[in-house]
């Protein structure tokens, strides 16, 4: 019998899980991008790979060790791979994955600590995007924490052209509407 040992997360909740995720493969084909702040992510590509997962973005300060088996493994079940760095960690600690023989393919850079939704969005993190987005122009450079109308524009002004937004669009009365205004507001930075 094979044993699986607990896994210790970054954080205490854990929001959707690789069978969520299987059951929203069935219904979208939709990019189901999935965040994993767990301590070991190698367990966790396999399953979220065959639930059907598009990306998997794994923490840089759990990886140092196996990033370039983690960076593979999820390659191999067919996801993009992502890194994520909270927002302590210095931009420097990405480098080699991007700069390595198999790089991730888009960089995650928290504008919040990671846990809880609702957080106050942290614009410091912004000199992060804007040095990866200047040493990596074609990068897909990824934002997550407090992003709504009111700091939209200083993400996507640095060089951020994906968004994660919980609160803001969930919280909204018209939920549509600020999710126009944040890609509006990503197109427009980037022509």
């Amino acid at each position: 019998m094979k044993m699986i040992p607990l896994q210790r997360h970054f954080v205490s909740n854990l929001t959707i899980g690789a069978p969520v995720i299987q059951s929203l493969r069935k219904h979208t084909k939709a990019y189901l991008d999935c965040h994993l702040m767990v301590t070991n992510p190698l367990v966790y590509v396999e399953p979220f790979g065959k639930a059907g997962a598009s990306g998997f973005t794994f923490h840089v300060e759990v990886s140092k060790d196996n990033s370039e088996d983690i960076v593979q493994k999820i390659k191999s079940h067919g996801m993009r791979p992502g890194v994520a760095l909270k927002p302590s960690t210095p931009i420097e600690e990405v480098y080699p994955l991007l700069d390595g023989h198999n790089p991730v393919e888009m960089v995650l850079v928290m504008t919040v600590e990671p846990g809880f939704g609702g957080q106050k969005f942290m614009p410091e993190m912004m000199d992060k995007v804007r040095d990866l987005r200047k040493k990596y122009p074609s990068l897909d450079i990824e934002v997550d924490g407090g992003l709504g109308p009111s700091t939209i524009d200083a993400a996507a002004s640095a060089g951020a052209n994906c968004i994660v937004a919980g609160s803001s669009v969930f919280g909204a009365p018209d939920p549509s509407q600020v999710i126009k205004l944040l890609r509006q507001s990503v197109d427009k930075a980037q022509h």
